[in-house]
């Protein structure tokens, strides 16, 4: 069984070409190229005869999608069991149609005068699937609740641009007063509402929400959980758009200033260290079909430095070998390829059983996320309807909240146009009153359950009220009863509306 393949030159030289230009990985764009052929050429795809170019590795090529990409292949073939030579090899129809979808590729990119984004519409355009865009641009209308008044339907047109600035979202409230059920009808809502088509990575703090199998077949979720058996996150942070010098040091240098956002013992020479080592570990990798180093590889490196510097283990060497002995990430060797793309994935990621690291795993994949984000085209955008690509929700967000978190603030600053939301769930409304970044003016949504000791100045931050009205309210949102809200008025009439709020088991059951 035949593990790697070889492609022309003219397709070696087109996948390295759009690599740069679109900092999208190597493999995924031959396997672009694979799809992109069976749909446009079929069965009288050509054969190709040169073996001149680049090593696609099976593991790279097909990662968790080889089922699809076999499926598809059988569809467009009509046989359902063909032999693994005439599937994977130097004389393969993958192998054919990579070469050929290459050429496709590169003839759309140049008649696009090598815009990446024109590029990327094109494709859009011309494969599409049954039902793959019918909610594209279409309005994610949620059903909150009910007055308590007059019973009164409360709802939001949550990707709705002109009415409002963007789509993100926090529920604030004490333990045991609604939260996680409001806050997982309205994930089930977006799912069901968008064709499953909006996705959400959800860090789950408490592992309140891993054990809701209605919640994860409605949603059609994938769970993580974290040091809980021999699973681990198919993600590794290294991965990058292009692994050229320069993108190389920056990434080094914002990983050692993640680390010490997140452990106030890391001072400036271990930061220096830990930016070395990682400079040094793709180095090693350099060349290779994964030219990026997993924690691992650091580890050992950081270690051999320390040992010819003479100097003892620290808090460094300490979160390393953390990182690596518990397995939280992919690492070399692993059976499947990490995963390629974050924002077309469902995931939620169960911490709870982390004794430490929760908030520095949450912070690399943030991280990740943001990176992916920046090179994504913006989300289409149909009768003031913006595209949801995806949703970053955190829960017990008073725990991240207070961390310099650089890539959550940019998600937050930038993710309006990719179609990138962030969703919060935290203890109180004071949460979000942090001197390095005003999160409170970029939510849009804000959910107040019962909450105890909240600010006058945070409430009136939060729901856009007067300073009257919010010392007003700071006795009536301490009274509150479990599954009663406040919130600001959908209408803009009334300064804020009260609600008993929609919960996941009385809608969906479970």
């Amino acid at each position: 069984m035949a593990d790697r393949l070889m492609t022309s030159m003219i397709a070696d030289e087109t996948l390295n070409l759009l690599r740069l230009e679109t900092k999208f990985d190597k493999a995924m764009l031959a396997r672009l190229a694979c799809c992109l052929s069976l749909v446009l050429d079929g069965r009288e795809v050509l054969p190709s005869l040169n073996f001149g170019g680049g090593e696609i590795r099976r593991s790279s090529l097909l990662g968790n999608d080889g089922p699809v990409i076999y499926a598809l292949i059988a569809h467009v073939y009509e046989q359902p069991e063909l032999p693994d030579e005439t599937l994977f090899s130097n004389r393969s129809i993958i192998k054919n149609h990579i070469d050929q979808g290459c050429a496709h590729l590169e003839g759309w990119f140049s008649e696009c005068g090598r815009n990446v984004g024109l590029w990327l519409k094109r494709l859009l355009e011309a494969v599409e699937f049954t039902g793959q865009r019918e909610s594209m641009g279409h309005g994610l209308e949620l059903r909150m609740g009910r007055t308590l008044l007059d019973n009164q339907p409360v709802t939001v047109e949550l990707n709705n641009t002109a009415q409002h600035a963007n789509s993100h979202l926090a529920i604030m409230g004490k333990p045991g007063v609604g939260k996680t059920q409001f806050l997982l009808k309205i994930l089930t809502d977006i799912r069901i509402q968008s064709n499953f088509q909006t996705h959400f990575i959800y860090f789950d703090y408490k592992g309140d929400v891993v054990s809701n199998a209605r919640f994860f077949d409605l949603a059609k979720v994938q769970a993580y959980r974290l040091l809980q058996g021999s699973q681990n996150l198919p993600i590794n942070p290294f991965v990058l758009p292009a692994y050229d010098e320069q993108t190389i040091n920056v990434s080094a240098r914002e990983k050692a200033e993640s680390f010490a956002s997140i452990n106030a013992k890391l001072g400036v020479v271990q930061r220096g260290v830990l930016t070395e080592a990682i400079r040094a570990g793709y180095a090693q990798r350099a060349g290779t079909a994964t030219p990026y180093p997993d924690f691992h590889d650091i580890r050992a490196i950081v270690k051999a430095m320390y040992e010819d510097q003479g100097r003892n283990d620290d808090s460094l060497i300490e979160i390393l070998r953390d990182l690596s002995e518990f397995n939280l990430f992919w690492k070399h060797g692993d059976t499947a390829a990490p995963m390629e793309c974050l924002t077309n994935r469902t995931l939620l990621i169960d911490v709870h059983a982390m004794p430490v690291l929760k908030e520095l795993a949450a912070y690399l994949v943030i991280e990740r996320l943001y990176k992916e984000m920046a090179v994504l085209p913006d989300s289409p955008v149909a009768d003031d309807r913006r595209t949801i690509r995806t949703i970053l929700v955190i829960d017990e967000a008073h725990n991240y909240l207070g961390q310099r978190n650089l890539f959550l603030q940019r998600i937050i600053r930038e993710g309006r146009s990719k179609g990138v939301v962030v969703f919060f769930a935290s203890q109180s409304p004071n949460d979000y009153q942090q001197k390095f970044f005003n999160f409170q003016e970029l939510l849009e949504f804000a959910y107040l359950f019962q909450c105890d000791g909240v600010s006058a100045n945070a409430l009136q931050d939060i729901l856009g009220c007067s300073n009257k009205t919010a010392k007003d309210l700071q006795v009536e949102v301490a009274r509150l009863e479990p599954g009663q809200v406040i919130s600001r008025s959908p209408d803009q009439i009334e300064g804020f509306v009260k609600f008993a709020a929609e919960v996941f088991y009385k809608n969906y059951g479970g």
